[in-house]
């Protein structure tokens, strides 16, 4: 299957940076990118109305017009992308959320049209970010243009969710032609970090042969600001969706939630292709 990039654009400047971030990501990957644009009722903002009896909202000519700018612009900039673009009756979150049931990767800018300057994260990224169905990328800082400098970044614990994370850092790693960086983030009294690193990185290294990879333990910590400290210096964090001793059904451990909402650099948050479920 050939799963398309799929990134949300609403004309803000935040969506169309995350749009060049999913352009990117689709010609590393030589992956098609879709467009998409979800779109509700004009009355159905805040408002307490029975859809049925408004009838189904139909797409807008400002938003088509909008996404075949965005589409001619990036195939300007990587012509050997291939673009569809898509308008679809449902709100951005849920939109995307579908989305990503048959995608290699979704991408979210971290504040969407009208959101406020002291949101961290839109309420759209947030929900694709908890409940994708793929990798999700979420594009931060919103202004920061596509970063080329520093490792891929990746925080290693020991639990199977990190093991995922690790996987598809690496990947992200020789995509980009960059190096890895292991972090284990552990108290004083804990001995297990250089072990948990050491195994990580063999495998790593077996996986992908001349892939740089570096280890790194931060002691004296916590966890989730060591990350975003450490993220100060990536290209990209990798985390995954859920943490050590997490609930199956906590969507996002609090160390992601924390990276998702204040990394210094853009975050992959390492959900399981919609396939791999049912596995």
């Amino acid at each position: 299957m050939n799963r398309p990039v799929v990134v949300g654009v609403d004309g803000s400047p935040p969506s169309l940076v995350a749009a060049e971030h999913a352009a990117q990501e689709a010609v590393w990957r030589s992956r098609p990118l879709h467009l998409v644009h979800g779109y509700l009722h004009p009355l159905g903002y805040g408002v307490p109305i029975n859809p049925y009896e408004m009838g189904l909202p139909a797409p807008s000519e400002d938003g088509r017009k909008m996404l075949e700018q965005t589409a001619a612009e990036l195939v300007d900039r990587w012509p050997s992308l291939t673009v569809e673009v898509r308008q679809v009756a449902g709100g951005p979150g849920a939109t995307l959320v579908e989305e990503s049931r048959r995608a290699e990767l979704v991408v979210v800018g971290s504040r969407g049209l009208g959101g406020f300057a002291g949101l961290l994260l839109g309420s759209v990224g947030t929900q694709v970010a908890a409940h994708g169905h793929c990798p999700v990328l979420v594009v931060r800082p919103p202004d920061r243009p596509l970063p080329t400098d520093g490792p891929v970044l990746v925080g290693v614990d020991g639990s199977s969710s990190a093991e995922l994370a690790v996987g598809h850092a690496a990947e992200e790693a020789v995509r980009r032609g960059g190096s890895l960086l292991l972090v284990h983030v552990s108290g004083e009294r804990d001995v297990d970090g250089e072990h948990l690193l050491a195994t990580a990185a063999a495998a790593t290294r077996g996986s992908h042969p001349g892939l740089t990879v570096e280890e790194r333990v931060i002691t004296g910590r916590k966890p989730d600001e060591a990350l975003i400290e450490a993220s100060g210096n990536a290209a990209l964090v990798v985390v995954g969706s859920r943490g050590r001793g997490g609930f199956a059904g906590l969507l996002l451990g609090s160390v992601s939630q924390a990276l998702v909402h204040h990394s210094r650099c853009p975050v992959l948050v390492a959900h399981p292709h919609a396939a791999e479920h049912a596995v």
